[in-house]
């Protein structure tokens, strides 16, 4: 539902994409994000990154000290899908890898986020997707059944997690597919063709 991506940010930074390629592969790789999203601390993450590519200092701290650039805002395709669902009647559940520290400012910022009845975020978990005990945290919390809900995400790896937990799982590709997809399942009506 948002695009969030570094090289937003980084591309403001570096001269040539390759660089930004480099820098995001090499030092601050998805692994490292990862461990953010797992519970680290913002400030062991880019003391751990400075103490190894000191070279790279402004770079690494431009990281979370320039953190909101990394937004090219919400895809509204899918939050539009969010509304439908959320005009059902249907309640709303959220997984989400995310930072404890850096998700409150998502939330102030998107006020979809705010549809959900309640949101797992892994920071705060320290257990991201596709580690079960996130899932389990999930059901425990809500009371939700598996076999009567439907799991939604765009990775692979979370999608099989939660088949193998009895989700209803859909991978989603887009928007639109998002869409049929619900609609098979029932959770939302078929589009009213026109006149």
């Amino acid at each position: 539902m948002i695009d969030w991506d570094p090289r937003h940010l980084y591309r403001k930074i570096f001269a040539s994409e390759e660089e930004v390629d480099d820098f995001l592969s090499t030092v601050a790789t998805p692994e490292w994000h990862s461990e953010q999203d797992r519970g680290r601390t913002m400030e062991e993450a880019t003391a751990l990154l400075l103490s190894q590519y000191p070279e790279y200092g402004a770079e690494i701290e431009a990281y979370y000290g320039r953190w909101d650039e990394m937004f090219g805002g919400p895809i509204e395709d899918s939050v539009c899908v969010l509304q439908e669902v959320r005009e059902q009647g249907h309640p709303l559940y959220a997984i989400t890898n995310w930072s404890a520290e850096t998700f409150p400012r998502a939330r102030k910022r998107w006020d979809f986020l705010g549809w959900f009845d309640d949101i797992i975020i892994s920071g705060e978990e320290r257990a991201i997707k596709p580690d079960r005990a996130i899932y389990d945290v999930l059901v425990e919390r809500t009371d939700l059944d598996p076999v009567t809900t439907v799991f939604i995400d765009d990775r692979e790896p979370n999608i099989r997690a939660a088949e193998n937990l009895g989700f209803i799982a859909v991978k989603f590709v887009d928007a639109e597919k998002l869409r049929e997809d619900l609609v098979r399942l029932g959770v939302l009506p078929p589009r009213r063709s026109m006149p």
